[in-house]
């Protein structure tokens, strides 16, 4: 695809905060194209914990990544945002008549006056371990994501790690699989105390088990797990049959092409201004993860704050010559047209 597509706003992010950005960006008339590295909405709730349950939204008391994913997308499609998924903006640039130039790995070629940085921390990818041949039983033995529960049913599952995915994904598939055994290097968790504290009242009923050591080996024919070693505190070499295999060693982040599209860098963050939420480059907004201020909180419910307020002065850049009349959805029979519930 070569010929430019032209647009109100570029968003480069679909997560939960790029997402809610499309809708206040809506509400002010803007239309929105929202570009993607991965194949489907929603970012890392989406892809790292689709089925986590999340606490602090407001007015969910809980929720799943996956669900807040879908009813985001059900509060913007009055809107009708064009979704380009799958795709790396590679290079950002500015004409001399304002408007910023979009180009994506896969040849997408996108114009806008405004954009909006909404990439989380960049590029997360999980970190692999060192160990000798795991990358042969990778996406059908070992996996570094729990996309479907049911995958994991009735399996001898092994899960290393001892932060808070170790201990959350031990609690959630203990019931549903065969066997759980949790691997940790130490008889110390980073995790929240309430989930270590379930763990070990699994472990002291003989319904999970707990090793301390760490994984050598992995054994099985072709790409299936049949068993792993595992090398305890004492030097001991122990066999644990494992037909599933999830490692949560953490995440690596990768900024990718945005360290190199001249905004001022922080350790890797963008730094905005508390106003906007405008970056060193007039017209480039960043909100959610991967932004920075005095006070910043990593939340999505400060994102969502943050995309508000982005709309606002996006709509002075997009419509310089209109003035911006402040509505509430809940009296303004303009919104709940736009909106489809007037």
């Amino acid at each position: 695809m070569t010929e430019p597509i032209r647009t109100d706003v570029a968003i480069i992010g679909a997560g939960p905060v790029g997402l809610f950005a499309v809708f206040e960006l809506g509400l002010l008339d803007m239309k929105a194209h929202v570009i993607d590295i991965l194949d489907k909405p929603g970012g890392q709730c989406a892809e790292l914990y689709p089925e986590k349950p999340i606490y602090d939204i407001p007015a969910w008391p809980v929720i799943s990544g996956q669900d807040l994913t879908d009813r985001l997308l059900e509060q913007i499609e009055p809107f009708g945002p064009t979704f380009h998924y799958g795709h790396m903006v590679e290079t950002l640039e500015r004409r001399a008549d304002g408007m910023f130039v979009l180009g994506t790995d896969q040849g997408l070629i996108l114009e806008a006056p405004v954009v909006v940085i909404a990439a989380g921390g960049g590029s997360f990818q999980p970190k692999r371990p060192p160990i000798p041949g795991i990358e042969g039983y990778e996406s059908t033995s070992v996996f570094y994501s729990v996309r479907r529960m049911e995958d994991f049913r009735d399996k001898d599952l092994v899960i290393v790690g001892g932060g808070d995915s170790a201990l959350d994904w031990t609690l959630n598939l203990q019931p549903l699989a065969r066997r759980v055994t949790l691997i940790h290097r130490r008889d110390a968790f980073r995790a929240a105390p309430d989930s270590v504290n379930k763990m070990r009242a699994l472990v002291d009923a003989g319904e999970m088990d707990l090793v301390l050591g760490q994984v050598s080996a992995l054994r099985g024919e072709g790409a299936r797990l049949t068993d792993i070693s595992v090398t305890d505190l004492e030097k001991n070499e122990r066999v644990i049959a494992c037909d599933r295999l999830l490692p949560f060693f953490g995440l690596t982040m990768k900024l990718g092409p945005v360290a190199n599209w001249g905004l001022n860098l922080e350790e890797n963050l963008i730094p905005v201004d508390t106003e906007k939420f405008e970056t060193s480059e007039p017209g480039i907004f960043a909100i959610g993860d991967i932004n920075w201020y005095p006070g910043k909180l990593k939340l999505i419910l400060s994102g969502f704050h943050e995309g508000a307020l982005m709309a606002q002065a996006a709509y002075r850049i997009v419509y310089p010559d209109k003035r911006l009349v402040f509505q509430y959805t809940t009296s303004s029979t303009s919104l709940q047209k736009k909106l489809g519930v007037a």
